[in-house]
């Protein structure tokens, strides 16, 4: 079956408003709250805005109308439904004016910003890789390097960066074994994915050029000699050199940079939060529960966006065909329909069905993987360091809001020594 027709990637916005327009706003994702001493929140006024409507009309930066959901029933559907496309090229930008701007459909390998029959063409070769049994088979390599980052973080002594000498490495180390990246170039390789993420734009594209010619070595370098490994795995499939790239850059993206800044975010809210921190640490049999409530509470990955391919009725209200839709996930999983008191934190609470790795055909792949990441690694650290607490007061750990993935640039960490 073809997939549906797509609409022009950039309607004229109305020449008067709909009739059902709501008042014009700026959209607001997530800026430096520490002012408020919420820093784990969602913006006051997403939260304003889904109390009084779900869903409702958004003026785009270039003039487009398109939609905000807020609500977690609308945003479960609008990324369940099919017809709402996930391709880039088809999107008004919620942030900025790009001026006519044309953007470049996905690059091969780049699934994430593909329909069906492309995305699942992807998806398919790799569902199996990333299976729950697949992932949980990982659990003792993942205590290993976790352990061993303790030792580390125990012989240098307080203070120490969390985010450099712990939340950032673990998922870096692990995504480096599943992709077969030689143990020798492992270092230089996470520094460079580690700049790709974080830094200046000149810094982040050097590290983007340097990462890509080395993918592009190592995709030859499977075919050549396969391993042990996702990419030599891929090397029999039908998949050509440049999507191997894509999709190994699309791994590294989803392997680390997330699951980093959930390490790292998620120690601030528990260092927040003492009897929560407490509770997990006299009883790590409470982690699994308490990784799905900290991906509730914190929803790192701010946006969802779609397109409407036809005109597609949600919530009682209608999409038009070509209108981009932005989906805001922190709000949605902080909402008080689905979750009783949602804006506290508590690991006993049943947080399933949050939207964190969103939900549909495109819910993160490698999810399976950064709970078993998450599941070892916020239990192990409470339990080696009982004292661990910010070196700095709360408001001066710095905020990382210049990226659709939310965090922590650094934090800060001392404890009692022995």
């Amino acid at each position: 079956m073809s997939p549906a027709p797509s609409a022009p990637p950039h309607p004229p916005p109305p020449t008067s408003p709909a009739p059902d327009a709501e008042q014009r706003f700026e959209l607001v994702t997530r800026p430096d709250e520490r002012r408020t001493g919420r820093p784990f929140d969602p913006p006051a006024e997403l939260t304003r805005l889904r109390e009084e409507q779900p869903l409702r009309r958004l003026t785009f930066p270039d003039g487009h109308v398109g939609w905000l959901a807020t609500g977690y029933s609308v945003c479960r559907a609008i990324l369940a439904d099919a017809r709402l496309s996930s391709r880039k090229e088809l999107m008004h930008n919620p942030s900025m004016d790009l001026g006519g701007m044309e953007i470049p459909p996905a690059a091969p390998g780049e699934f994430i910003n593909m329909d069906e029959p492309r995305h699942g063409r992807y998806r398919k070769l790799l569902a199996g890789k990333f299976t729950v049994r697949r992932m949980q088979q990982l659990t003792e390599r993942v205590e290993r390097i976790t352990a061993e980052h303790l030792d580390a973080m125990e012989k240098a002594g307080p203070p120490v960066d969390l985010v450099t000498a712990f939340a950032q490495p673990i998922p870096a180390i692990m995504i480096c074994e599943l992709l077969g990246v030689p143990y020798q170039d492992r270092n230089s390789f996470q520094e460079q994915a580690a700049a790709v993420f974080s830094g200046d734009m000149d810094d982040k594209l050097a590290a983007f050029t340097t990462i890509q010619a080395y993918l592009a070595q190592l995709v030859a370098a499977k075919r050549a000699s396969p391993t042990d490994d996702i990419l030599s795995d891929l090397t029999d499939s039908d998949l050509t050199d440049e999507e191997l790239l894509g999709v190994g850059f699309l791994l590294l993206a989803a392997g680390i940079d997330t699951t980093a800044n959930m390490l790292g975010l998620g120690t601030f809210a528990l260092l927040s939060n003492p009897d929560e921190a407490a509770a997990l640490r006299d009883d790590p049999s409470l982690a699994g529960q308490a990784v799905e409530e900290l991906l509730r509470y914190l929803t790192i990955a701010e946006l969802g966006l779609r397109a409407a391919l036809e005109d597609v009725e949600i919530g009682g209200r209608l999409i038009k065909a070509g209108e981009t839709v932005v989906v805001s996930l922190p709000a949605a999983n902080r909402d008080p329909a689905k979750y009783p008191e949602p804006d506290r934190l508590d690991l006993r609470r049943k947080a399933a069905g949050h939207l964190a790795f969103g939900h549909g055909a495109h819910q993160c792949l490698a999810q399976q993987l950064a709970r078993v990441e998450m599941g070892v690694a916020f239990p192990a650290l409470l339990t080696r360091f009982p004292t661990l607490r910010p070196a700095v007061p709360p408001e001066e750990v710095p905020l990382r809001v210049s990226t659709n993935v939310y965090g922590v640039q650094s934090l800060p960490v001392t404890w009692d020594e022995a």
